[in-house]
């Protein structure tokens, strides 16, 4: 893998316009696009089709959570968008997740051509305080790594998770799980409103497979421009 092929550039917006030409300045620098619940809500999958036609892989941020039929079919209507990543809440349970790595293979038509079926573990916007206002008393990185094997043993690919327990879930649950990382700041980035963040480099040496960045790279006067020192940092 190309290091800038980590690199998926989050769509966080509702203009269908602003994010073609966004996509097509990032085309041949980045690995593809995250598409998420503001631009779905507002473009739908006609959106996703139009920036699927650019010819950038598309990560699918829906983040499906409810019983497991009704999430698994929400996974077959997803798959003629052709995501290549799609999410579920690993907090819906092994029974969901199982669900939806079926539907995805059954409705792909054989499992290897399927989607890659990521579980979110604890988004990177909470702390060990948000948590526990939750009623889950253990610490982030505890919970974190509970629901990352429970989708590992559920059949999925990979979670979603904060580069600050990627190093620790590398360790535990191998190498070929897949470790999908928003939170993403470069040293000369704002933080925004993000509590558990790290550098590029330093998610990827962290153990990090891709790299999920919004504002860095979208909200500056020149997002090609920051897309290349990002790909830079990582390697080239």
């Amino acid at each position: 893998m190309k290091p800038s092929d980590r690199i998926f550039v989050a769509l966080d917006t509702t203009d269908l316009e602003s994010a073609l030409v966004l996509g097509r300045s990032l085309k041949g620098l980045i690995g593809g696009v995250k598409v998420g619940k503001e631009f779905f809500t507002a473009l739908g999958p006609d959106g996703v089709r139009a920036v699927g036609a650019l010819g950038l892989p598309v990560f699918l941020d829906l983040k499906f959570h409810d019983i497991p039929a009704t999430v698994a079919g929400a996974v077959k209507a997803a798959l003629p968008l052709k995501p290549f990543m799609l999410n579920v809440h690993a907090s819906g349970g092994a029974a969901m997740m199982r669900a939806a790595v079926h539907a995805a293979g059954e409705a792909a038509g054989n499992n290897a051509g399927r989607p890659l079926v990521l579980a979110v573990t604890v988004l990177t916007s909470m702390g060990d305080d948000d948590l526990a206002a939750a009623g889950v008393p253990d610490t982030v990185a505890a919970q974190v790594l509970r629901l990352a094997k429970l989708a590992r043993d559920s059949g999925l690919d990979g979670v979603v998770c904060s580069a600050l327990e990627a190093e620790a879930l590398r360790a535990r649950l191998g190498t070929d799980f897949k470790l999908v990382v928003p939170g993403i700041r470069p040293e000369w980035a704002a933080t925004d409103d993000q509590k558990r963040i790290t550098t590029p480099s330093q998610a990827v040496a962290m153990g990090a497979d891709y790299l999920v960045i919004g504002r860095p790279i979208t909200g500056g006067a020149d997002p090609a421009d920051a897309a290349r020192r990002i790909a830079d940092e990582l390697g080239g």
